[in-house]
């Protein structure tokens, strides 16, 4: 069972005069660089805090022109794109603590749809004011190179020949490890998105999803109850999951 200390829900502790939220991406560079929330008056100025955006609401679309990155505060986001058929290709999922939109900095204009899975709540940042910040705070440079290169990585995580077993099990240790490094739960959450954006995602049918979670749940490996999962087999997914995690 899940340790009492760990939290369930994917909602981060709001922040004060002087401390951030619990899951601010940029808090401990912030830190490290000797500013707490009150010495940073020109973070202050270019935070914004926005939402409730509603489940379906769009954040913003591909071709807005760019010039913040959103941090998420709650909820879950979803980033696709639609090809020249109509067809929907989803690109990934944000969880708390993660940044939508750093693959926007090259063009100026986002390449892609984001999308509210369920109630979100965001932090603008004013891209330009964060990257001249960024040259007299190394940490917060640092930081953003992390997250470009986190995010390069996620985006060629599922390129190879993998099975269909594989990439669910990936796909679940990945949103297991993502939960546990903001302070979640690793072993129960919920999948706020669907089975059948679950599958697109890691390109596979609908139906071989369901038939993976089905067989993970018969072997032992999870509990699922609609869209609850309960990891009860760790070692046995990692295992499956080392071919595309790589660790």
């Amino acid at each position: 069972m899940t340790a009492p200390s760990r939290k369930t829900g994917a909602m981060a502790d709001d922040g004060d005069d002087l401390h951030f939220c619990s899951t601010c991406a940029f808090s401990a560079a912030c830190m490290q660089s000797g500013y707490d929330k009150s010495h940073l008056k020109e973070l202050h100025v270019l935070v914004e805090h926005v939402g409730p955006f509603k489940e379906g609401e769009h954040l913003f679309r591909e071709g807005d022109p760019f010039n913040a990155i959103a941090a998420v505060r709650s909820g879950t986001v979803k980033t696709y794109v639609t090809d020249a058929n109509g067809r929907e290709q989803v690109q990934g999922f944000f969880l708390p603590g993660e940044i939508i939109g750093l693959n926007a900095i090259s063009h100026s204009r986002y390449p892609c749809n984001a999308v509210s899975l369920d109630s979100v709540l965001l932090c603008w940042f004013s891209f330009p004011t964060m990257a001249a910040l960024a040259t007299r705070m190394p940490g917060l440079q640092q930081q953003l190179f992390k997250l470009l290169s986190e995010d390069i990585g996620k985006a060629a995580l599922l390129s190879g020949n993998y099975s269909a077993d594989e990439r669910t099990a990936a796909f679940l240790m990945g949103l297991s490890r993502r939960y546990a490094s903001r302070g979640f739960s690793p072993n129960r959450f919920l999948l706020t998105m669907s089975r059948t954006d679950i599958a697109n995602y890691l390109r596979l049918a609908s139906e071989s999803v369901s038939r993976v979670f089905r067989r993970f749940q018969d072997e032992g490996l999870l509990r699922v109850d609609r869209r609850e999962i309960e990891i009860l087999d760790r070692a046995r997914l990692e295992e499956l999951s080392r071919s595309i995690l790589r660790e």
